[in-house]
């Protein structure tokens, strides 16, 4: 009997260490990380001591309208709220991993009766079998039990442990997705803010235009009855009128919408966004100040997120992996036990407990096992495309977005070159006009161009401006 003993201990050895070998995880490396550029423009060094990415956005603000909506929308954004349970509901996952590192104990009550045959081995030796002498056990048999039962999986292999830190990096992940959630709502009020100063002043535009049409309506029909002027010029200026005021009610409409857009970012219903539409051409965006593209990687909430999820699918191969391996199992219960209510009390003959230890691991049919490894190795895999393709993005977002600064502020000082030789060419051709020495077309082309070169010129203000929050944005502030 002790050699099967032996035999069957060394089977159970040789099949343990067979459960314990498993596949290798992908070795990846990140090449993107290591081989970012010194500097944004080659052409250009940057001063890794001033980046603007670092400023705290009441700071970078100074319209006092503006940092009203921001204080608003961080307040109530629905989106941001969505966000903050996410991390709840990623914190709590840390907590459920951590729990399994411990002891889980029950307390519980039982009742049952059973019965068994009279010709079994079972009935035979319970026939004979006295509580006392002259009294027979029942049969039926009932059964009445309570006490505690505790179940531990002894982490030998640190699984649990590495599972618990995955928990960890992907609640550190949703934090920095919430970072990113603020950054993003922050640009989004400030350049829906700008764009609704752009569509007042738009207004303020075609309006005074609607007036100088309606005036040079006027002189036309003054020259036509003077026979100077012919039904043809006053058509075309009642033509040119009514498109102005159709153009006026295509901005008001873009106004009310861009309003509703900007408190649904508050999260609140339509109401009047308090603004100073007077002063926006005469502000000037904040200047910029980059700094190294290695900055990024601390700064910008969506790489970090995009890093930590990375460590987290790495932590989350580790664990799959352990999988594999046998796991050691120990259960116990303490309790009494009796078959009849009463004998509950009676100590210790009704105190009953129990302690097993199970070291066991898959052996046959792991396809299940190996099925969440490999889904684990492909997603590490995936993770770190993510992270590379986040740290890409942001550089070049930004690279774009310099050059964007630059070509914008000399398209804008050539609008406002183009605005002023256009307002000074349509005194011009009205006081021809009124004179009878210039055509009708030539007064209508000559607004059309001015109104155009206006209209332009206060988009570009609000490109500049735009692409300032941008930028700032891009370099990852706003968050802090």
């Amino acid at each position: 009997m002790k050699i099967y003993s032996k035999y069957i201990a060394a089977i159970a050895l040789s099949l343990v260490l067979a459960s314990c070998k498993a596949p290798m995880a992908t070795v990846i490396q990140d090449e993107v990380k290591n081989n970012i550029p010194e500097n944004f423009n080659q052409n250009e060094q940057q001063d890794e001591n001033t980046n603007s990415g670092t400023t705290p956005w009441r700071q970078f603000f100074t319209d006092p309208n503006l940092v009203s909506l921001i204080e608003t929308s961080l307040k109530n954004n629905q989106e941001l709220m969505i966000t903050l349970q996410e991390i709840e509901i990623a914190k709590s996952g840390i907590v459920a991993k951590k729990g399994r590192l411990s002891p889980s104990v029950r307390a519980g009550l039982g009742a049952g009766v059973s019965k068994v045959g009279r010709y079994t081995s079972e009935g035979a030796g319970d026939a004979s079998t006295e509580i006392e002498p002259g009294r027979e056990i029942p049969d039926p048999l009932g059964n009445f039990e309570g006490g505690l039962m505790a179940n531990w999986e002894i982490d030998i292999w640190k699984k649990l442990r590495t599972e618990k830190y995955a928990a960890v990096a992907h609640y550190l992940s949703t934090v920095e997705g919430k970072n990113f959630v603020l950054s993003n709502l922050i640009e989004e009020v400030a350049d829906n803010y700008y764009e609704l100063l752009a569509l007042d002043n738009q207004l303020d535009i075609i309006q005074q235009y609607i007036k100088l049409q309606t005036r040079a309506l006027e002189i036309a029909k003054i020259q036509k009855q003077a026979a100077a002027a012919t039904e043809l010029a006053v058509k075309k200026f009642e033509a040119e009128l009514a498109k102005s005021k159709a153009t006026e009610y295509t901005i008001r409409q873009q106004i009310t919408e861009k309003e509703n857009q900007i408190n649904a970012l508050c999260g609140r219903y339509p109401q009047p966004i308090l603004r100073t539409k007077e002063s926006f051409m005469s502000i000037i965006p904040q200047t910029v100040y980059t700094g190294i593209p290695s900055q990024l990687l601390a700064n910008r909430p969506d790489i970090k997120q995009a890093e930590l999820e990375l460590k987290a699918a790495k932590l989350d191969v580790e664990a799959a992996r352990k999988e594999f391996y046998p796991s050691l199992e120990i259960s116990a219960t303490l309790g009494l036990e009796a078959f009849k209510p009463s004998y509950l009390v009676k100590l210790p003959e009704s105190i009953a407990y129990n302690l097993v230890g199970e070291l066991a691991g898959p052996l046959i049919n792991k396809s299940a096992i190996k099925a969440n490894f490999q889904t684990a190795d492909a997603k590490q895999i995936q993770a770190l495309y993510e992270y590379d393709k986040t740290i890409l993005n942001a550089y070049l977002d930004i690279s774009n977005l310099m050059s964007k600064v630059k070509n914008i502020d000399q398209y804008y000082q050539l609008k406002s070159q183009e605005t002023q030789a256009l307002n000074q060419s349509i005194d011009i051709a009205n006081q021809l006009f009124k004179n009878s020495r210039a055509d009708y077309l030539e007064v209508l082309l000559n607004q059309r161009d001015a109104l155009d070169a206006k209209m332009e010129l206060i988009e570009a203000k609000e490109k500049q401006l735009s692409t300032v929050v941008d930028i700032y944005k891009s370099l990852g502030g706003g968050w802090k």
